[in-house]
């Protein structure tokens, strides 16, 4: 029972509801509510759970879907009825991958000769959620290589998402028709100059520094925001599906650390709010703000501020991840603000911002969980502290936040 949960810290929130997700499979990444459902997808455990959160202080799992052998499935996406999973080979069983800095930053693709021998899937499943229960596939899209790592789908025809395809050196950005659900189709691609290994084309950017791959889009309108890791923010016109082009790239990595996250669009006030994710212990990787940019000219956004970070504690001497992660992406159907920012802090737990004054954002609420008594990470000599990982909010105002270890929290934000 959540009564008996207290947080490390807590102000203006408090936790009203937790369950483990059931079998062991506590570790978690994405998380979508549907219809009092909540859908999450696992890091470690290759699969995604369902949990029935109708009673947000009983959170209960009701099924677990498996991903084939040697894939995760981290990341989904759902809109109407429909749920779009994830599948990509499971890095994190391959030799080296175990050391984060070899993940995070640039090794990664030196496996893709791996994928001679596939013994995994890639692409994208699509089920039928119209029993948010018992989710049913009814679709599915292969691509070559590693496979997807985030989509982004709101509905429609069309679906985005970072791929990582045979002879690329990363993840870029590929178009998706969904016009049949049944059979989505790749419809385009964008990448980065460089990028096109088979193409011929010669890496661009200094290869001891760190990832130049997408994490993912959020699009709006005819243009999809990027979060192209150290690479940082790509503004790309998708108006043409098929052939995507560049409108602007923004590079702010060195001297700050790269690891672009998320970026949020905010087209009522013509801002994009733009999260940079620590992704190596003890702030190895360099400062990750949470940046608040001036989106009136797409061709030029324009940095104007940061979020403050969390000194309630030295989260810094208490170990793994300090910084910033992932946001409330203001889906439709979910809570939707322009001035009230959700976002998971990793170590420091679960933030709310208000930025009402686009130049001067303040924290207005947290809540920090309590350290993990087990862990589901299988990496050797990971710390045992908390890492919230993802943030959905829904309609009523409730917070879904997930961690790498401990399963699902659900918060509320008493501001």
């Amino acid at each position: 029972m959540a009564e008996s949960i207290t947080p490390s810290y807590a102000s203006n929130m408090r936790i009203i509801g937790h369950t483990d997700q059931g079998g062991g499979r506590s570790d978690g990444v994405q998380v979508m509510v549907h219809k009092g459902y909540a859908y999450v997808g696992h890091v470690f455990s290759r699969g995604f759970s369902v949990i029935d959160v109708r009673d947000p202080t009983r959170p209960s799992p009701v099924s677990y879907v498996a991903s084939p052998a040697n894939t995760t499935s981290v990341h989904l996406q759902q809109h109407g009825d429909l749920l779009l999973v994830v599948h990509a080979k499971d890095h994190f069983q391959l030799e080296g991958m175990a050391d984060e800095r070899n993940y995070y930053k640039g090794k990664i693709g030196a496996h893709a000769e791996d994928h001679k021998e596939k013994n995994w899937s890639s692409g994208l499943a699509v089920y039928d959620v119209s029993r948010p229960e018992a989710p049913r596939q009814i679709g599915f899209l292969p691509v070559s290589g590693s496979g997807l790592h985030r989509c982004w789908y709101v509905g429609g025809r069309w679906a985005y998402a970072s791929a990582f395809l045979d002879g690329f050196s990363d993840y870029i950005l590929i178009t998706i028709d969904m016009a049949d659900p049944t059979k989505p189709l790749l419809a385009g691609k964008y990448w980065l100059p460089g990028m096109n290994l088979a193409a011929g084309e010669v890496p661009n950017w200094p290869s001891e520094y760190g990832r130049y791959g997408l994490h993912h889009p959020i699009v709006h309108g005819d243009i999809a925001y990027c979060s192209w890791r150290d690479a940082c923010l790509a503004v790309v016109d998708v108006s043409d599906r098929a052939a995507p082009k560049l409108i602007t790239h923004k590079v702010w990595a060195p001297p700050f650390g790269g690891g672009t996250h998320n970026a949020l669009p905010l087209p009522k006030r013509e801002l994009l709010i733009v999260v940079d994710e620590a992704v190596l212990d003890n702030k190895e990787d360099g400062e990750k703000p949470i940046w608040v940019f001036d989106n009136r000219i797409k061709s030029n956004p324009i940095s104007i501020a940061t979020f403050p970070e969390p000194t309630d504690h030295d989260y810094l001497a208490i170990g793994g991840h300090f910084g910033p992660h992932n946001v409330h992406e203001n889906r439709p159907g979910s809570f939707y603000s322009e001035e009230l920012i959700f976002a998971t802090y990793q170590n420091a737990g679960v933030r709310a911002y208000d930025i009402s004054n686009k130049f001067a954002p303040r924290e207005v609420g947290a809540c920090v969980p309590p350290t993990p008594e087990r862990m589901v990470d299988p990496r050797p000599n990971r710390p045992k502290v908390l890492h919230s990982a993802d943030v959905f909010v829904n309609r009523d105002g409730l917070i879904f936040s997930t961690d790498f270890n401990v399963g699902l929290y659900i918060i509320e934000y008493k501001g």
